[in-house]
């Protein structure tokens, strides 16, 4: 009787100590998990400011030499000094050199002035300056091509030193009255701009402009670039090809337009996170295209808020290799940058990735 008693006792003191057991392992074995997939990877690539999330490249306003792309961040300012050389068949070659800088305003704007100047045949100055606005119509992938409007006014400030197209051939007609006053134009574009797969970004624009006065020119026409890196950390280099066509006519000759096509390769370096350097040299493909028709520009990208950015084209879309959670997530596609599948849990990590493409929460 006494030791029933006794075991009956024993049994009542161990059976509170056994579950209380049991509660703190099953609880300890989530909390190491959490633990475990905190574990943070560093993140060495470049802080770039977006635009609304979209790829580095595709934030800078003017997306290669001939093609421009969505908008600035807001508080961002884009500086660019671009030279374009015409060589043609016939006469001298025509170099022209423009000034722009552009600034991001909020709800997905952008405003900017451009001074243009030209030197041909031994003579040499302003040509004109113009004030652009343009407007996306929301946020990055929300709409494909993710479409911007596109609005410039140039003014005439300079004399015509010689019309569009290529000159004259020696012994052409030529005018008696001298030269004329560049005529005021307005310009509408249609920016179109989207990154594909992996390893490959490009840009495309529709455009129209109208001389005010004068002979009336006018003009329509696209541009297309398609840009991917060879040098994956930073995307410091990229190659890739662009093309134009332009279809310009004056108030006479609307029936017989001149038809301008040109083609070629284009190269983008970036000395710095913020600045780039695109060379295009591209080859006229009909008879009233230059022979060639090379750019060069220097752009410079500074303020606007970082620590948006989406990845670089070239680390978009990789698969998670991290040890922390290669059991639950191994092989699955996430995106760089996105909310917590669980903020409840995870509270304001974020998914993020290192330049090996290896996702972590950090």
């Amino acid at each position: 009787m006494i030791t029933t008693d006794f075991r009956c006792r024993i049994a009542r003191q161990l059976i509170p100590l056994i579950a209380s057991t049991c509660s703190l392992f099953c609880l300890n074995d989530p909390l190491r998990a959490q633990v475990a997939s905190e574990q943070a990877i560093v993140v060495t690539a470049e802080e770039v400011p977006s635009a609304y999330g979209a790829p580095p490249g595709l934030s800078r306003s003017r997306f290669s030499n001939i093609t421009q792309a969505y908008v600035l961040p807001p508080g961002a300012f884009f500086f660019g000094e671009i030279y374009e050389g015409q060589g043609f068949r016939h006469g001298s070659p025509d170099h022209l050199f423009t000034q722009e800088i552009e600034m991001g305003l909020p709800y997905r704007f952008g405003v900017a002035a451009e001074a243009k100047f030209e030197r041909f045949n031994g003579g040499g100055g302003a040509k004109t300056v113009s004030l652009e606005a343009r407007w996306a119509l929301a946020d990055w992938n929300k709409i494909p091509l993710n479409p911007t409007l596109f609005a410039e006014y140039k003014f005439g400030v300079g004399t015509i030193r010689h019309e569009e197209g290529p000159p004259a051939p020696p012994g052409g007609v030529e005018e008696e009255i001298g030269p004329s006053k560049v005529p005021d134009a307005y310009e509408f574009r249609l920016l179109l701009a989207q990154d594909f797969g992996e390893r490959l970004e490009g840009a495309m624009n529709w455009f129209f402009e109208k001389e005010n006065t004068g002979d009336r020119g006018r003009e329509w026409g696209f541009s297309q670039s398609v840009l991917t890196p060879i040098l994956l950390p930073n995307e410091r280099l990229k190659v890739g090809v662009e093309m134009e066509y332009r279809n310009f006519t004056v108030k006479d000759t609307r029936g017989n337009p001149e038809n301008i096509f040109v083609i070629g390769p284009t190269v983008a370096w970036k000395p710095t996170a913020q600045t780039r350097v695109d060379i295009s040299p591209l080859f006229g493909c009909t008879d009233n295209s230059p022979v060639a028709d090379v750019w060069v520009a220097f752009s410079w990208l500074f303020g606007g808020e970082r620590g948006e950015a989406e990845a670089p084209v070239s680390t978009r879309f990789r698969y998670y290799t991290g040890a922390g959670l290669a059991d639950n997530y191994s092989g699955k596609e996430m995106k760089q940058v996105a909310p917590s599948s669980c903020p409840q849990r995870y509270g304001d990590f974020e998914w993020n990735v290192n330049l090996w493409g290896t996702y972590a929460f950090t």
